[in-house]
């Protein structure tokens, strides 16, 4: 059964927290609440605060770049090691657009590991930083201090938290800060994330609203700009918590980028993705290797039939994820596996940033940035690649054949086109083919390579050897006939 080991009621101060310890067998709980009641919802033509505001105003108009703390920590994050990336970010990517630094999962689990130790709350039954790992947070401070921090740097901060209710919460029936309920009316105990210990449902209620209004209103007064809510989008899509949290943002009164995970999204879910959301995931979570054969993890090559999906769906302020870059150093505790390097090739590496970017997916740096080399540094500095993910539209899969793709796109300033080939083969081949086979008009082109920053002149045909599983990306102007003759 679950014990309680510290329970600090006084009614007086905020960010007081109640410490839990879990047990694995604690027995299975009888529902409690209260009927479900329908409650009004915004209009199909109003957009939430992250996915929010209109026009020029647009939350996420360009797919989001940052970095998230999961494929090099994992559970292990402290404050002093989220600082150093965080400086690190500031000095050497802020100015190619690299601007938010995300918490990824356990910043609220102290010791035990991810099934098992002393959750952090307050007494409304909204987790809390834990100190010992994030001193800043003691006092019931949460995470404010460490986003005045971000902020002084130019960056956003973002967190991660899961769907649902704290079980201990629903336990105590904790009052829900700014309502008249408590949690056991909050909670939905058929609903559980199936891979999540600590969490069960939340009701399709007005108490279930007022929850996640409070967490919501919780992280507006920390000046949170990013959230990534797991277990929401996929295995069940959780259609009714994605609307509560949009709806949440709406009256926190703060633009916050709403993320939503784990994948593949339902592609029949669009219409409220467009509404609720500004990035979801179209897979499940991809890791350093080039193909998976299984459903988790993923591999670089498993995205492309979901990004040749996708990719033509996407919105400003509404982006199709594709996941983060596991590059560079992965430790000191991954998210997955022992410490390492990137397994994955360069020609494997530069083939996941190409095919990113010619897609518009956002863009999450998982390395450990502290221990950024050289090779890593050049996927992340180049303008003109990073340009084809954040100034582009009509991405889209022209060509897929013999185990070549082409994409192409178009820049929203200059002219042109953006062409990105790849090989999906094991071995070096040759790609060939006329401009008209990718129905583009006229007869020679000038190509600029983008990764190598140099101008190849003109061509009469698309002709490129490509590495093995390697790539290639151009920026092409049409060359007039006149100028031919």
């Amino acid at each position: 059964m679950m014990r309680a080991i510290t329970a600090d009621r006084r009614r007086g101060r905020r960010g007081e927290r109640i410490g839990w310890v879990h047990s694995a067998g604690a027995a299975r709980r009888r529902g409690w609440g209260m009927p479900g009641w329908a409650l009004a919802v915004a209009a199909a033509g109003l957009l939430a605060c992250g996915p929010a505001l209109a026009g020029a105003h647009v939350l996420a108009r360009r797919p989001p770049m940052g970095w998230n703390s999961w494929d090099a920590y994992g559970k292990t994050l402290t404050e002093a090691q989220f600082r150093a990336n965080v400086r690190w970010m500031a000095k050497h990517l802020r100015r190619y657009g690299w601007r938010y630094a995300v918490i990824d999962a356990g910043w609220s689990v102290s010791g035990g590991g991810a099934r098992a130790g002393v959750l952090t709350m307050d007494r409304y039954g909204r987790y809390l930083p834990v100190p010992d790992h994030f001193p800043s947070a003691a006092g019931g401070r949460g995470f404010g201090p460490l986003a005045h921090y971000v902020h002084s740097l130019g960056l956003k901060f973002g967190i991660h938290i899961m769907r649902g209710i704290p079980k201990e919460a629903v336990s105590a029936n904790l009052p829900i800060a700014g309502s008249p309920f408590h949690a056991r009316q909050a909670a939905d105990l058929h609903a559980p994330c199936s891979w999540d210990p600590h969490n069960d449902g939340v009701a399709d209620n007005a108490a279930g609203q007022a929850y996640y209004d409070s967490i919501v209103r919780l992280y507006a007064r920390w000046h949170v700009d990013f959230i990534k809510v797991d277990c929401i989008s996929s295995r069940p899509y959780a259609a009714a918590d994605i609307r509560m949290l949009a709806q949440a943002m709406r009256a926190a009164g703060r633009p916050i980028v709403i993320s939503l995970s784990p994948g593949p999204t339902p592609l029949d879910k669009l219409a409220q993705l467009r509404r609720d959301a500004n990035m979801w995931r179209i897979s499940n979570d991809v890791w350093d290797l080039w193909r998976s054969t299984s459903a988790f993890p993923q591999g670089v090559a498993n995205q492309f039939a979901p990004l040749a999906r996708w990719a033509p769906l996407a919105r400003p302020g509404h982006w199709p994820d594709a996941d983060m870059f596991a590059i560079g150093y992965l430790g000191p505790h991954p998210g997955l596996g022992e410490a390492r390097w990137s397994r994955l090739t360069h020609a494997e590496q530069r083939t996941y940033m190409t095919l990113w970017c010619i897609a518009r997916s956002p863009l999450m740096i998982g390395a450990n940035l502290t221990r950024m080399n050289r090779w890593t540094l050049s996927l992340l500095d180049n303008r003109a690649v990073i340009a084809v993910d954040q100034d582009a539209t009509d991405a889209h899969q022209v060509l897929a054949r013999h185990r070549f793709v082409v994409w192409m796109s178009r820049p929203q300033r200059g002219g042109g086109w953006y062409l990105a080939a790849f090989n999906l083969a094991g071995r070096a081949r040759t790609l060939k083919l006329p401009w008209r086979a990718l129905s583009l008009p006229g007869k020679r082109y000038r190509l600029r390579e983008l990764w190598q920053r140099r101008s190849l002149g003109s061509a009469g045909a698309l002709r490129v050897r490509l590495a093995a599983h390697g790539s290639l990306l151009y920026r092409l102007r049409r060359v007039p006939a006149a100028a031919r003759g």
